[in-house]
């Protein structure tokens, strides 16, 4: 069967292209080579809303649906978006008690679809993100999916990542310190305007730096939606994604930017309008409920998460930063980037208005 709007050539189906995968063809000439020619025949390509940073699309195959990861278009940040190390920790967590998908093949040929991109199986479930996602739940199924978040993030900061072959993925040793180092130089490389309060920000968090705790696999990016859920009794993580972040490190860094993202006890963040505010629902975990569960299963003192909170909000207004850069350059792909800019200055001013409550 040939879709409607397509076309065979050379005897293999030409579908149309989306920006950033404008050569279907061409990709499934590659995927051929690659060993996935089992897969039969490409017959759709489509992006997969929701991705703020690398995009992704569902390749729909004979044999089945495929993911395809690759990097924004444009604007390519120095050392972020790096497809052969998402590809490399999919790898090694497959298998281990942290689900994600399957990884299949791994392209550094940027002349195949103009960027390096990796591929991996396609996984049922349901991304959980805004109120309006989360009108289906009862309030015992949002409980329920706080203590799977909390106990995902645990059997993350469990691995024995050195068993499984990330033992140099990144050094622990200094991690805050080099973090707030990065981040500060993609600001610089990224930034599109005079920001209050952000050089008073930065000042801030290098002084109250804690020391180096235990060094763990950390996801960087861990939240709600980041992963995809099945809603069965009992409910279940089917898979963790969007990997691009994860290194080695300190774990309450993870803890505390997942905290950030969290719309806590009916306080849905009107004035962010990015992120996942399903969690403002009744139910859910508070931030507080969510930081004793994941005390409880690993024994951490999290005392001190509120500085990474703080942490987590400076890193995410310069992502966001860096997103509406592109957006201003015409180089995002989807719909909702305009509101990515607006948070940035909120996100900075919540980062003060936490400082000011430790001291």
């Amino acid at each position: 069967m040939v879709t409607a709007g397509s076309e065979v050539s050379g005897g293999i189906q030409r579908v149309p292209g989306v920006p950033g995968v404008e050569d279907p063809v061409g990709l499934a000439k590659w995927m051929a080579s690659a060993g996935l020619a089992d897969l039969g025949e490409l017959r759709g390509v489509r992006l997969i809303a929701g991705g703020r940073s690398n995009l992704t699309y569902r390749l729909d195959l004979d044999g089945g649906a495929v993911v395809l990861r690759r990097p924004p278009l444009g604007h390519v940040l120095p050392s972020a978006h790096d497809m052969n190390r998402e590809y490399r920790v999919l790898s090694a967590l497959s298998g281990t008690a942290v689900p994600v998908p399957q990884p299949l093949a791994n392209c550094r040929d940027v002349d195949v679809i103009g960027a390096p991109f990796y591929l991996m199986r396609f996984v049922d479930g349901l991304v959980l993100r805004t109120m309006q996602d989360g009108a289906i739940l009862a309030a015992e199924q949002a409980a329920e999916l706080s203590d799977l978040l909390a106990s995902m993030m645990a059997t993350i900061h469990g691995i024995d990542y050195a068993a499984v072959g990330l033992g140099d993925f990144g050094r622990p040793e200094g991690y805050l310190a080099r973090q707030l180092s990065r981040w500060q130089r993609q600001w610089e490389l990224s930034n599109t305007r005079e920001m209050p309060g952000y050089a008073e920000l930065v000042a801030r968090l290098a002084a109250g730096l804690p020391e180096s705790a235990e060094g763990t696999l950390v996801h960087g990016d861990f939240r709600l939606d980041n992963t995809l859920v099945r809603l069965t009794t009992p409910a279940s993580i089917a898979a963790v994604v969007d990997w691009e972040m994860s290194t080695l490190g300190d774990p309450l860094a993870d803890l505390g930017l997942t905290l950030s993202y969290w719309a806590d006890g009916g306080a849905a963040f009107p004035d962010l309008n990015v992120g996942a505010t399903v969690t403002a629902l009744p139910g859910f975990y508070t931030r507080a409920q969510f930081a004793a569960r994941y005390a409880e299963l690993t024994g951490r003192d999290v005392s001190g998460v509120g500085y990474y909170v703080a942490f987590g909000y400076f890193k995410l207004a310069v992502v966001l930063e860096g997103i509406h850069a592109r957006y201003l350059l015409h180089q995002t792909v989807g719909e909702g980037f305009e509101r990515e800019g607006p948070a940035v200055p909120i996100l900075i001013a919540r980062a003060h208005q936490l400082l000011d409550t430790l001291e």
